[in-house]
């Protein structure tokens, strides 16, 4: 008998889309040069231009603040690295007066990383902290406002813990300071509306594979007017804001993923909502020391992180894995570290926790039948390890 399989890592990445699988395996024919000006390119630039109306679409944005990048981590380091720009020879001459760039210390590593390198090239860098559930503090955004223009980098939606950020206020007071506003909605994109004129956001970044799309394409939100530099320099592709030919089937894919997130999002939400609900009461009924982390209410449907005092994380996944669950310790960009999550750390939780932690996010396959498994499964698995780490930690003193 095959043993049962429970995908819940999908914050990782998600299975591709059968209708987008579909639609990618037709568009495989076409295979021109968008950039070309015959027949063969044409058709490829037609169904990217048809793609770039669907992304432009679910976010409501119009198709030329659209560019597509290789992944949302490129787009979110094209943003922070306007500032970086010595020669001012692109379209990017507003930029003067911004010497700052505020963001998180909960960022996802493509923005945490790459602050840190423009730190070293006189541009000051404010990592402002958040409280135990996640939530940045706008009277520190504020005062931090206050002494002048910046770049605001703040996500939209936490990866590790699910968190979701006031974004329209945190527009409104970047804006209200003159500073311009980024998100990193990587996570949110496909999980929750996010609509960048009501939100009124300057750039975005989002990702295709973690919306039922391909892997290898993202796409960047430039409001029209915005300063911009390109991070990568050559050809005259999207518009001249990123050089290199078009990855025509990642960009087709990525658009009808998110034409099928339009129609299948708002079903799957409230599903996963209950979902998490039965899963987390199942959890906590049947475990005893279990800590829920991330804020109760402005959090994701699909994301449910618990620490587990006493268990390893890692043992935690492994254990699981040979059940036939996947689930994570974290962000899979940061999975070749055996340090403690840097967003559990930064809420404040003692690290024995952040060290016995899983994340658990479902996704549109999910099914009530994987719920039920895995409230059998788990508390199982944690009584197993801890009983282990009982016995290991008496046999040492006894030596």
């Amino acid at each position: 008998m095959e043993a049962r399989k429970v995908y819940m890592d999908n914050n990782a990445t998600t299975p591709l889309h059968p209708q987008v699988k579909e639609e990618m395996i037709k568009a495989m024919e076409v295979f021109g040069n968008p950039s070309s000006m015959h027949q063969f390119g044409r058709a490829a630039r037609s169904m990217v231009i048809e793609a770039r109306q669907s992304v432009a679409s679910f976010i409501g944005s119009k198709p030329e603040e659209i560019v597509f990048t290789g992944s949302g981590s490129e787009s979110s380091n094209t943003v922070l690295s306007i500032l970086a720009c010595p020669a001012r020879l692109c379209d990017c001459s507003g930029l003067g007066k911004f010497s700052k760039i505020i963001t998180t210390t909960i960022e996802h590593p493509c923005v945490l990383e790459t602050a840190k390198c423009i730190s070293q090239r006189d541009i000051e860098v404010k990592f402002l902290s958040v409280d135990q559930y996640g939530k940045i503090r706008m009277e520190e955004l504020e005062e931090e406002l206050k002494k002048g223009p910046a770049l605001v980098s703040i996500m939209t939606a936490n990866n590790e813990i699910g968190t979701i950020q006031d974004i329209k206020q945190i527009a409104r007071l970047s804006h209200k300071y003159d500073s311009l506003f980024h998100t990193d909605a990587v996570q949110a994109v496909g999980k929750i509306p996010v609509d960048v004129n009501d939100l009124d956001i300057d750039l975005l970044s989002l990702s295709g594979h973690k919306v039922y799309g391909p892997k290898g394409i993202g796409a960047l939100y430039v409001k029209k007017g915005t300063p911009f530099c390109p991070l990568i320099r050559g050809g005259h592709q999207e518009s001249g804001r990123r050089a290199g030919t078009e990855n025509t089937l990642g960009i087709i894919g990525f658009g009808k993923a998110l034409q099928v997130r339009a129609n299948e999002m708002p079903a799957e939400h409230e599903r996963l909502l209950g979902y998490k609900k039965r899963l987390k009461d199942g959890l906590k009924n049947n475990i005893e020391d279990i800590h829920f982390n991330g804020h109760p209410q402005d959090c994701l449907a699909n994301t449910l992180n618990v620490s587990f005092p006493g268990a390893e994380g890692e043992s935690i996944l492994l254990y699981l894995d040979l059940a036939g669950i996947a689930v994570s310790t974290g962000s899979a960009c940061a999975s070749g570290s055996l340090d403690p999550s840097h967003v559990l750390l930064s809420t404040g939780i003692p690290i024995e926790y952040a060290h016995g932690s899983i994340r658990i996010s479902m996704g549109r396959d999910t099914t009530s039948e994987d719920i039920d498994y895995m409230i059998e499964v788990i508390p199982k698995v944690i009584q197993k390890i801890r009983k282990m780490s009982t016995v290991k930690i008496g046999g040492g003193k006894n030596e």
